[in-house]
């Protein structure tokens, strides 16, 4: 019986990358569970990678680990700029070492041109109230949409790096390039609708598809919605 061979490729994923400024897991705790709290089902179990970039100081990567695990994160590797004492540490809690570049690019079609590296979002507006919200104008990069409880409609498109969410469904009068997160707590019946998908990601309830799985359902009008835990497209054409 011959020898099962083990092949290597080269791909992309989508990481999320948790930005560290300071040495301080106690306020890192604090930070997760705030940002969980706002889309429990979507983080469960997210590959993330920490960028130590501003921490100067030697980090305790066991603890780091910890933290982030027990926040139901999953930490892949570290990125940022590390001494040879930092990547060592690191590799001995069983963490890799990351290339910035790596860890942001998200995989591309032949046709698209390249675009700036993702960036976390940095600026975040959240809507608590029950009526559905409409927002007029572009999602840039860098930006999170939340809409807390209620649909979400997007009068223009969503950037590469921008996050749009919601508890309800998602209407994107425009091209989705970022990413789409629909019933965030939960709620499967969501859907997303958009005229044209170019997504870094969309999931709904938890469940979700890459760019890379969304090839075959690009640059048209789409609704997005879940099956038997799986993420099904129907062109709205």
């Amino acid at each position: 019986m011959p020898e099962q061979e083990i092949e290597f490729k080269g791909t992309n994923f989508t990481l999320s990358v948790i930005r560290i400024e300071k040495n301080d897991l106690t306020l890192l705790d604090s930070q997760l569970k705030n940002k969980i709290a706002q889309a429990p089902q979507f983080f469960k179990c997210a590959p993330v990678v920490a960028d130590i970039s501003e921490i100067e100081t030697f980090f305790d990567f066991t603890a780091l680990k910890q933290i982030i695990e027990n926040n139901n994160f999953v930490l892949v590797g570290i990125c940022g700029h590390t001494s040879p004492e930092q990547k060592k540490a690191a590799q001995d809690a069983g963490l890799a070492i990351v290339n910035k570049g790596s860890a942001l690019q998200n995989k591309r079609t032949e046709t698209q041109k390249p675009q700036p590296e993702a960036q976390p979002p940095v600026e975040t507006t959240v809507i608590e109230s029950t009526p559905t919200k409409i927002i007029k104008g572009q999602i840039r990069s860098g930006q999170q949409i939340y809409a807390k409880n209620t649909d979400l409609i997007i009068m223009g498109s969503v950037g590469n790096g921008a996050e749009v969410i919601a508890d309800g469904n998602i209407h994107v009068y425009g091209t989705i390039r970022g990413r789409a997160i629909a019933g965030a707590s939960g709620q499967h019946e969501s859907r997303i609708f958009c005229q044209n998908l170019q997504a870094e990601l969309v999931s709904i309830a938890g469940v979700y598809m890459l760019s890379e799985q969304l090839t075959e359902h690009a640059n048209l009008p789409q609704c997005i919605q879940v099956e038997d835990q799986k993420i099904v497209f129907n062109p709205l054409n």
